[in-house]
């Protein structure tokens, strides 16, 4: 890769890391589901006006929308709300590769190699690891509900696999625009119209930040570039770089946040990435393979993830 695309793949990454530490803060202001559906309708508008609908059929525009919307970011935001850190979450839904890898081998028949089987199971550990520390320093429901989020991840991947867009900015804002209802109807449903509207009233600078950061910061601009790399360079190529994404989730949450990393935290981190990269290097070796191209729109609703992320 060219040094100048290099340097926007590391940019790309550190703006979806440190879109964990906002998403932080914007729970601060707004009830998470709320906030999740907020993203999204910044992100969808002024945008679905200006481009066309994808040509793919309506079906994996649904099933992505609500996979990653309310599966992927619905969950995430609620995780954190119920206490998962920040960088620990950054570094947590980066098992969305082994899903991934898992349902598209069920769903499209594509069978993963030894090498990648093996970073899947490295990868698992050091989530088995995180979870063991997350259990005896902080609540477990949160580690549940964003290793859940990673599935939905793979589950939105699998799908943007099949539905194949051949134009993934159309897809991506289309897609947006699917959970924006149903997250609304959630929060107003379990958050109460109450809160909701205490929220809105209460809007500053700061929640209005938060909530243009991860809509066009995250979503927009992440996948904007991201895809334009990807278009240009083989995805085992670029792919790696989101590798990135926990290390610079974690290191600004611990800076901006003060959250603490123990060596157990350390040590799940460093089994969690290198399992993934173990996976993504034997992609590179075989060609691209499903968790690799599907990097794209999972990463970019995240940490996107990256939502949109990924990832968060």
């Amino acid at each position: 890769m060219r040094p100048v695309h290099i340097a926007l793949a590391v940019v790309v990454a550190a703006v979806w890391g440190v879109n964990f530490v906002v998403i932080e803060v914007g729970l601060g202001h707004f009830p998470p589901l709320l906030f999740s559906a907020l993203r999204f309708l910044a992100a969808a508008l002024p945008a679905v006006f200006f481009v066309g609908r994808p040509c793919v059929p309506w079906r994996w525009i649904v099933t992505v929308g609500l996979a990653l919307g309310v599966g992927k970011f619905g969950l995430l935001f609620v995780g954190m709300h119920e206490g998962m850190p920040a960088g620990l979450s950054s570094l947590v839904l980066q098992v969305q590769s082994v899903f991934t890898a898992v349902l598209a081998a069920a769903v499209l028949g594509e069978r993963p190699g030894r090498t990648r089987l093996l970073g899947m199971v490295i990868a698992l550990a050091g989530i088995a690891l995180a979870a063991v520390d997350e259990g005896t320093s902080g609540p477990l429901l949160g580690f549940v509900l964003v290793v859940t989020a990673a599935a939905f991840w793979g589950v939105a991947n699998v799908a943007t696999r099949k539905a194949s867009p051949p134009r993934a900015l159309n897809f991506i804002v289309w897609t947006c625009v699917v959970p924006v209802a149903p997250l609304t109807a959630l929060s107003l449903l379990f958050e109460g119209p109450a809160a909701d509207l205490a929220a809105l009233r209460a809007l500053d600078l700061s929640g209005a930040g938060a909530l243009l950061y991860v809509a066009w910061g995250s979503t927009v601009f992440g996948f904007v570039v991201w895809s334009r790399l990807l278009r240009t360079y083989d995805a085992s190529a670029v792919a790696p770089y989101s590798l990135l994404v926990p290390v610079f989730g974690m290191s600004s949450a611990a800076l901006l946040l003060g959250e603490g990393v123990s060596a157990l935290r350390w040590c799940a981190a460093a089994l969690l990435v290198g399992g993934v990269a173990v996976t993504l290097l034997s992609g590179a070796r075989r060609g691209p393979g499903p968790a690799d191209e599907d990097r794209d729109p999972g990463a970019v609703h995240g940490p996107k993830v990256a939502a949109g992320a990924g990832p968060g």
